[in-house]
């Protein structure tokens, strides 16, 4: 049974009220809260797997694809927000998990947050070094080839040489956005704010100014008939369902909201406001930026490490227009990254609380009062998946992660409604149960489209952290032993 102990909500909730040095400092109200789910969404996404996923997998189509994403994110978020405005402490999904469904439901959670928060880091970091090297170009300069790309890239079933040595600046920016980290989180948001109005503003420009030159023949067929190779269906209905499960990627970042809870300024009111309002207003620039890269070049060009500028060159009108995108992507991903080791570092933050991990991973720097070597390990592991490894590999990998984590969650809130009814709820998921219920059933869906490869890889990660788990967190667990009336052993 100590697999499943839970940690009683009463002691997260007074962790929730601790203040002073030894605790992170709370510094993010509404508008910085739905920034920085902005900043974690608008990233890798919209720039990057939009155009790949429509040459890929969905075509014309990929507006289907969102729109599929979206209502299981909606769901999933609904859910979120209940369990923030209970839950108001930092760690998100795990420790959501850990008060609910158990422990090792929560080391599994936080096992898969990892692919999530990490690897995501290490996609957003390999396409921002595409773009780099787009705008370099375009001032006619380069990265060399043997320094700009991975290693490694994924054929069929098995990985090849791509004779590059390191894709280096992928690793140098995870490292400098870890050192923006470090700083403080009152520094980190504003930075992180001011890259955002950036970023969104060029993504408004670029469908305003692309929906002046769109070519609607270009979404013809809307839906392309479905094929087949070596590396399965492709197009047609399977593909969109294909496309969704890979670019739910895309819409991860609202759940980074969820672990600045114990940074976040009345944390039961701010919390929904920040994950809802980030996850509507990017759903709506994606959808829209789906259908202006598509109608502005054929959709069989556009996998790529930078599809957006790759559909602008196509019209010598948009030149202008192209160097500006390259420009703010290379600075707007950078808060993308910062903000996915954010969240990352915060949850080995609670892990290390609770005792899953070394105490060293809730270390708080002194008068910055952030955990500055969970920052450093998130940095250095994210660095080496980003400078090494293919970007598909990293965002499929990310997307199963995150699939089977939001399902849990949705299962999470149904619990605590039917075991724990008299907790005091600031916000309620609405159309309550549909919404838990469509939410693990959507997300189980989208699972299902994903490639076998992706299952696989996903069991060895996975048993490599009952591994970690079995030989380190299970003995030194703060929640299996309990004193006489019911607190945790210290």
């Amino acid at each position: 049974m100590k697999l499943f102990a839970k940690k009683p909500i009463e002691v997260l909730l007074a962790q929730a009220s601790e203040e002073g040095e030894h605790t992170l400092k709370r510094g993010l109200g509404p508008f910085g809260l739905t920034m920085l789910g902005i900043g974690s969404i608008i990233g890798a996404g919209i720039f990057i797997l939009t155009g790949q996923q429509a040459a890929l997998n969905a075509g014309p189509a990929i507006l289907l694809s969102f729109v599929l994403a979206g209502i299981t994110c909606l769901c999933a978020a609904l859910c979120y927000a209940e369990l923030a405005s209970m839950i108001p402490v930092s760690g998100s999904a795990y420790t959501y998990a850990y008060a609910t469904l158990g422990e090792l439901v929560a080391w599994i959670i936080a096992w898969d947050l990892i692919v999530e928060y990490l690897f995501a880091a290490s996609t957003v970091a390999a396409g921002w070094s595409g773009h780099l090297g787009d705008l370099l170009q375009g001032f006619g300069m380069a990265v060399p080839p043997e320094w700009a790309h991975a290693p490694y890239k994924f054929v069929g079933d098995h990985f090849e040489h791509t004779g590059s040595i390191l894709n280096l600046p992928a690793v140098g920016i995870v490292l400098l956005m870890a050192l923006v980290l470090i700083t403080g989180i009152t520094e980190s948001a504003t930075i992180n704010n001011a890259i955002v109005a950036l970023k969104v503003s060029i993504v408004v420009v670029v469908i305003v100014v692309g929906f002046m030159f769109i070519d609607p023949n270009l979404w013809h067929p809307f839906i392309p008939p479905q094929t087949h190779d070596a590396t399965g269906d492709h197009f047609g209905l399977k593909g969109i369902l294909t496309a969704a499960g890979v670019i739910f990627f895309a819409y991860i970042g609202f759940e980074t909201v969820s672990t600045a809870a114990q940074e976040a300024k009345d944390p039961q009111r701010t919390m929904p406001i920040g994950l809802l309002a980030s996850l509507g207003i990017c759903t709506v620039l994606y959808i829209l930026m789906s259908l202006v890269i598509t109608g502005l070049a054929p959709y069989q060009t556009l996998n790529n490490p930078h599809p957006v500028s790759a559909a602008l060159a196509t019209h010598p009108q948009l030149q202008w227009l192209r160097q500006i995108v390259n420009l703010g992507v290379a600075v707007g991903l950078a808060s993308t990254i910062l903000t996915l080791l954010y969240g990352q570092s915060r949850i080995f933050y609670s892990m290390a609380r609770d005792g899953l991990l070394p105490a060293a991973f809730g270390k708080l720097l002194k008068g910055r009062r952030t955990p500055w070597i969970g920052t450093l390990v998130t940095a250095g592991f994210a660095a080496l998946a980003a400078g090494f490894l293919p970007l598909d590999v990293l965002g499929e990998l990310v997307s199963i992660g995150t699939l089977m984590a939001f399902a849990l969650i949705c299962a999470g809130v149904m619990y605590l409604r039917i075991t724990r009814p008299d907790l005091p709820r600031s916000f309620k998921t609405p159309l309550w149960p549909a919404t838990a219920i469509i939410g693990i059933a959507s997300c189980l869906w989208l699972i299902s489209g994903l490639g076998l490869p992706t299952f696989y890889r996903l069991v060895i990660w996975m048993a490599i952290g009952l591994v970690v788990y079995f030989g380190y967190a299970y003995w030194h667990s703060r929640y299996h032993e309990r004193k006489q009336g019911g607190a945790p052993a210290e």
